[in-house]
């Protein structure tokens, strides 16, 4: 089985209740048995819409990262997930704009990691995915899971990645319990 990291993410409805789905959901996947999720962060949007305040909490994200082995291949998987996403509300248009890419969505799944594996595919599929390097809400939440874990393109760990972080967007720890998901 491999071994792979999932960021999820929900800024639009209930968005703890949201994650918490999406982990019920993957859970009964049967080619995936479910490891563990970090603790959720509440975080800036990635890029703010047009007159969107940063200090306009409606918008922020509850993010999180998910461990999970399965026996999908990633184009497999990412259908998977794709799925899950459509199932609990997120829409895609087909060749979706670059203006939407930053919309407000009831959840995002993205795969983070499989295994050491290197690949680029059809459907947008990158793994390991192109932005997480550059990305607090990503990095944070997969160093409590694998801080020692190595990028297998930049030869880093995680922990090394989040040490030379630049990016300045706010990723709060929420005071929801570390094992949010368990209920």
């Amino acid at each position: 089985m491999a071994k792979v990291f999932l960021s999820v993410g929900s800024n639009m409805g209930d968005r703890v209740a949201l994650l918490r789905e999406a982990v019920v959901r993957l859970r009964s996947l049967p080619e995936v048995e479910f490891l563990d999720a970090s603790p959720l962060y509440w975080t800036e949007p990635w890029e703010r819409q047009p007159g969107q305040s940063r200090l306009n909490q409606d918008t922020w994200f509850f993010n999180c990262v998910i461990v999970i082995e399965t026996t999908l291949e990633p184009p497999a998987l990412l259908e998977r997930v794709q799925d899950v996403e459509r199932g609990l509300g997120r829409t895609r248009g087909p060749g979706t704009p670059e203006a939407l890419r930053y919309q407000p969505r009831p959840l995002d799944i993205d795969i983070l990691l499989y295994d050491d594996r290197v690949v680029s595919g059809p459907d947008h599929l990158h793994i390991p995915h192109l932005l997480m390097h550059e990305r607090a809400f990503v990095l944070r939440p997969l160093a409590d899971l694998a801080p020692e874990l190595e990028h297998p393109v930049l030869y880093q760990t995680i922990r090394q990645l989040l040490e030379e972080l630049a990016d300045e967007h706010e990723v709060h720890p929420s005071d929801l319990p570390r094992r949010w998901f368990d209920f």
